[in-house]
């Protein structure tokens, strides 16, 4: 009897760690005496507004489809056309392996440890507490520099998002009424429609949002592959492959264009079948796969046309006086705006963790101040600095290339530590290959970001 309440006490301990959700996991005395295995996923049938495989793959695709699919033409420049594809195919494979490789680490933790949903930090945290002995002091500092690392990234990635939609709205207003736009009040007026976004309460409700954005998205590009293929030269004006030593700088591009690894974790938590994240056929490599599909038909078509002449988004290239170039424009801003809710739910989902304790009267109206106070700050750092997207791109090479490819593989060979890394240590030498890629993408994508920052100061 002692031993069942000392598994009990153990098991209180643990819901006070679990500090994301309003959910945990007992641990039974059947589970305790090992006849009847952890199932982490039934508890996820008590979680508050579950989404569906079909929701989360919606949010999925409009995470990795943002504006950074518009700079893959002047990539592939960096490639050449068979070499963009094979490359675009390359990046999106170890991006979406980092991903899986963090989902895969969190399952098996939860069935470790008893839980039922973890964020992207507490994973890292929990792996190296439960890991070799010489890594369990790094558990909280490497959960602090996650959540900071994606804190960062993502808010600074909604105030560049505030500068983008302002900005395509005032190129459409300036031209159809011939006066001149003060960037920052086009800027300063989407606060009170950017807040209402910031009050969609869960992941659930905003899944409608981003299937607009994709809608949006999708007519965009619709109209501007129609512009690559008209009067389209032939495909043998451009080279298949360009000089070896360009390519870093096109892994560059694509990697930070595709990344959203900060949305991995927050949308496997909020999912009603977890397991259907990961696997063949799941939600992730689904997603991933249609993405892949669109970037490499854009770059090729892109470069195509447009060759060596392809400019950082592809709309630039386009007609400026034309009817449909114009609705590219807004129809991008629209989408963009609407994306705006999924990046910004990282920063909610960090910040929330960091003070809920704090505030246990009226949480939901803490929570509401918080989201209007982050949503108003962002809207502010866009109006003070609105050519601030050089500057976050070089925190996003930064912090996408660590988090995004060299964090999870760090996990994995920490999760499964004891239990030996396969045939061959074959699991090592796959992890050495993810990282000579992310320090690539790091040092590349850096060095890009900071050329940006000196001809804009020039």
């Amino acid at each position: 009897m002692a031993s069942a309440n000392s598994i009990n006490n153990n098991n209180e301990e643990k819901m006070d760690m679990d500090i994301r959700y309003k959910f945990t996991t007992v641990k039974t005395d059947v589970e305790a005496n090992g006849t009847a295995p952890y199932d982490p996923f039934k508890e996820r049938l008590k979680l508050e507004h579950p989404t569906t495989d079909g929701e989360t793959l919606t949010h999925l695709l409009k995470a990795s489809l943002g504006t950074g699919i518009l700079a893959m033409p002047v990539a592939f420049s960096y490639a050449g056309l068979a070499g963009g594809i094979f490359a675009t195919v390359l990046t999106a494979f170890i991006c979406t392996h980092c991903a899986y490789v963090l989902v895969k680490c969190g399952h098996t933790l939860y069935r470790r440890t008893h839980r039922s949903a973890m964020s992207f930090s507490e994973i890292a945290e929990v792996a190296f507490e439960n890991g070799p002995a010489w890594g369990r002091s790094l558990g909280m500092p490497t959960s602090y520099c996650i959540r900071f690392g994606l804190f960062v990234t993502y808010f600074g990635t909604c105030a560049v998002y505030t500068v983008i939609i302002a900005t395509n709205f005032q190129q459409v207003i300036e031209h159809y009424y011939g006066e001149e736009l003060n960037l920052r009040v086009m800027i300063a007026l989407l606060l009170v429609p950017l807040i209402l976004l910031s009050w969609v309460p869960n992941l659930k409700y905003l899944a409608p949002v981003s299937m607009v954005a994709n809608v949006f998205m999708g007519v965009g590009l619709g109209i501007t592959f129609y512009y690559l293929v008209t009067d389209m030269p032939p495909v043998t004006e451009r080279p298949l492959f360009q000089p070896i030593m360009q390519w870093p700088a096109f892994f560059a591009i694509v990697i930070f264009a595709m990344e959203a690894i900060g949305v991995v974790m927050p949308l496997e938590n909020q999912m009603k079948t977890p397991q259907n994240f990961i696997g063949l056929c799941g939600v992730l490599n689904q997603g991933m796969s249609g993405v892949t599909l669109i970037y490499i038909l854009l770059g090729f078509l892109g470069y195509v046309k447009y060759g060596d002449d392809a400019k950082g988004s592809i709309t630039l290239n386009l007609p400026v006086h034309e009817i449909p170039a114009q609705a590219v424009k807004i129809l991008i801003a629209l989408a963009v705006y609407c994306t705006f809710g999924l990046q910004f739910y990282v920063c909610l989902d960090i910040g929330w963790v960091a003070i809920k304790d704090k505030f246990t009267k009226r949480p939901r109206l803490v929570e509401y101040v918080m989201r209007t106070i982050l949503v108003a700050a962002a809207v502010l750092l866009a109006v003070a600095v609105p050519t601030i997207g050089p500057f976050i791109g070089l925190i996003g090479a930064f912090c996408f290339s660590i988090l995004g490819l060299l964090i999870p593989i760090v996990i994995e060979m920490v999760t499964y530590w004891d239990e030996g890394f396969g045939p061959g240590n074959w699991i090592v030498w796959k992890n050495v290959i993810v990282a000579v890629f992310g320090i690539i993408a790091l040092v590349f994508g850096s060095k890009s970001s900071i050329q940006d920052i000196l001809a804009l100061y020039a």
